[in-house]
């Protein structure tokens, strides 16, 4: 199948189409949390940043799908931005029923392919570690698994997302004239490098803007330290990549997969199990003095 055909258009707006599944966030069974489960969840500081992002990305693929001319495409991008508002309704039902706080402030992205593009290249950056930090959170019992289970179905969802739009936007730059590995390539490690720089900066601004433990100091109680005490570096990229690898094999085979943030995560694995291997060769023991 030749990226950028028709044939692969079909394949993959109706892959996305076809897999949608419909539900309400407010039927979930939302589960009684414990004090200490509750703690934590609050304490989590990406609440106020996440509910944005849904919220802006669900207005902004709406208005962006009216723009589009190709009625199987419109379909599919419309349906995208009803997940991505349907996820903002998922956190408000959690921020409501737990009592957190947050304060979004709607950017109001306009509707526009460039604005969609970003937001996509973000997803991928997202999703890769959104994918393992999910999976060292369940295995590690941060919340419990009644609430975790729900959200199980949500990065179902992101897997389907970013193949849909790394797909859409090979046949968008090929029917624009960007055809072939290397003028698709350039404008990618462009949007990668632009989205990774996004990201470092919220990161760093959410956490200079996370709220502060107001108990006294002999009072306070570490809500993660003994969960997360064994994480390491390498063991947050394996869970990433082995996750990542396991949603995208749910795909069909002739789809394209998010490729350059797993490819830098494995490389990066890489190195850091090499060095892991190193520091636990045992050292050779100095030789012994010889006798006079």
């Amino acid at each position: 199948m030749r990226i950028g055909s028709n044939e692969h258009k079909e394949l993959f707006c109706r892959t996305f189409v076809e897999s949608h599944r419909a539900y309400d966030p407010k039927d979930w069974p939302w589960p009684e949390l414990d004090d200490l489960s509750l703690a934590r969840l609050r304490a989590i500081p990406i609440w106020t940043m996440a509910l944005e992002v849904e919220q802006d990305a669900g207005v902004m693929l709406e208005g962006y799908a009216k723009t589009e001319g190709d009625p199987i495409v419109r379909e599919a991008l419309a349906l995208q931005g009803y997940e991505e508002a349907r996820h903002g309704r998922i956190l408000q039902c959690m921020i409501d029923r737990y009592g957190l706080k947050v304060t979004p402030e709607s950017k109001g992205k306009e509707p526009t392919r460039d604005a969609f593009i970003g937001f996509g290249y973000d997803e991928c950056v997202d999703s890769f570690a959104g994918f393992g930090i999910f999976r060292l959170a369940r295995d590690a019992r941060i919340l419990p698994e009644s609430l975790t289970s729900l959200f199980s179905r949500v990065l179902v969802e992101e897997a389907r997302h970013i193949v849909f739009f790394v797909n859409w936007v090979a046949w968008d730059r090929t029917r624009r004239g960007l055809r072939g590995p290397l003028m698709q390539a350039i404008p990618a490690l462009l949007c990668y490098g632009s989205a990774v720089t996004r990201r470092v900066k919220g990161g760093s601004e959410m956490a200079g803007s996370a709220p502060k433990n107001e108990q006294p100091e002999d009072m306070r109680i570490d809500l993660f330290g003994e969960v997360l005490s064994g994480l390491t570096p390498t063991a947050f990229l394996r869970a990433c990549v082995e996750e990542n690898d396991r949603y995208m094999a749910a795909f069909d085979q002739r789809l394209l997969r998010p490729r350059v943030i797993p490819t830098l995560g494995k490389f990066a694995l890489a190195i850091l199990e090499t060095i892991d291997r190193i520091r636990a060769f045992p050292k050779s023991a100095p030789p012994s003095p010889s006798s006079g």
